[in-house]
């Protein structure tokens, strides 16, 4: 291979892989500088010219002038080095051209190690670039293959690679080779093995950007994303705000004919979501976070810390509370408060333990009692 055809080489590798030439040029003089090491009694004085738009490649080894010669690896005899070049004097150095070709069957195999070490570091560097720069945001994936066993998915993301957990993908989930998914980088690092993207589909964010890149109020910072509570698969709440009086931040996030949120739902497989307008009321944006439910009053405790007791109407209790407790803890996730849910009507027996807090036995109770009381324990 000629110096040209070297040049060539590294541009194709850049192109192909990434791997920035100058990058590569860099590692190539390292391994000629060990090379030199190893082949001349540990002399690393090497000027080295390596210009990729002429194509010139030229390596020298740098010796001192001297009267008598000790270290023939370091330097040279004045006579010798005047033959090289006629200004040569004492103790200064000389440059003698080399040609690798003279280098050592060891020292050309140490060149190889370390350049293919090169073009591996290079990889991982364009690797963790690559997600670097896309971290926190989706992406568009090609499913590359998928673990029978585990369940993971390996993705190609641009020139690099990442998985996607069985425990990051929403239930019935099902993916083929070949599709194109998208995904949420969460985070980027940087181990031993090399850079690795955490990616998910079940994220809150991952509904955060979905909505971003739909709704072009979003986007341009109109509308703002204040919070996200999320239970991937099932039901997602998001509250919303507007900075301009004249746009509705629920209506800018549905869309005309809900096309917007019918967009979201889609690539959530049907996900239910419910978007609601931020207040900075606590009382009136904790009752909003409880729909569909209506609510009747919520109640901040009284010590200042984040618990509230929110009435509902008797026959909504159960609404209020969703399937398996989970409107009520969709709610408390979006608001970060801590929420008590009751009826109207409150619970039979509340008023009556508390004006006489000792229990009272079961066997004194009617069974009228026992049955309201069972009721009220089945609609919590």
């Amino acid at each position: 291979m000629d110096n040209r055809e070297l040049f060539d080489a590294l541009a194709l590798l850049e192109k192909e892989r990434g791997i920035p030439a100058d990058y590569m040029l860099s590692q190539i003089q390292k391994a000629i500088v060990i090379a030199c090491k190893n082949t001349y009694g540990g002399n690393e004085d090497v000027d080295i010219i390596m210009d990729k738009d002429t194509g010139k490649f030229e390596v020298y080894l740098l010796k001192t002038v001297v009267e008598e010669v000790e270290d023939p690896n370091r330097e040279i005899m004045l006579d010798q080095a005047r033959k090289l070049d006629p200004s040569a004097r004492l103790e200064e150095k000389v440059r003698i051209e080399l040609d690798p070709k003279q280098f050592g069957r060891i020292a050309v195999q140490t060149s190889r190690s370390i350049i293919r070490q090169g073009i591996r570091d290079g990889e991982k560097g364009q690797m963790l670039l690559e997600f670097q720069s896309r971290n926190q945001e989706i992406v568009t994936a090609t499913v590359e293959r998928i673990d029978p066993k585990s369940g993971a998915v390996t993705l190609k993301i641009g020139k690099a690679e990442a998985v996607l957990p069985k425990s990051e993908q929403v239930n019935g989930e099902e993916f083929r080779e070949g599709e194109h998914i998208k995904v949420y980088i969460v985070d980027v690092r940087d181990g031993e093995k090399g850079p690795r993207a955490i990616l998910s589909r079940t994220h809150p964010d991952f509904v955060k950007r979905l909505f971003e890149t739909e709704v072009p109020e979003i986007f341009d910072g109109t509308v703002e994303i204040k919070s996200v509570s999320r239970e991937a698969g099932s039901r997602t709440k998001m509250a919303v705000s507007s900075r301009d009086s004249n746009v509705d931040p629920v209506g800018a996030c549905i869309g005309a004919r809900g096309t917007r949120v019918a967009a979201i739902v889609g690539e959530l497989g049907g996900e239910k979501i419910d978007i609601i307008e931020y207040d900075e009321s606590p009382e009136k944006f904790i009752a909003a976070a409880l729909s569909p439910a209506n609510v009747i009053s919520v109640v901040p405790a009284a010590d200042g810390t984040k618990v509230c007791k929110v009435t509902v109407p008797d026959g909504q209790l159960s609404l209020a509370i969703g399937n398996k407790g989970q409107n009520v803890r969709l709610a408390a996730k979006l608001t970060g408060w801590k929420i008590d849910i009751r009826p109207e009507s409150g619970f039979y027996g509340e008023e009556e333990e508390e004006e006489q807090p000792a229990p009272v036995p079961e066997q004194e109770t009617s069974p009228q009692a026992d049955a309201e009381k069972e009721l009220a324990e089945e609609k919590v």
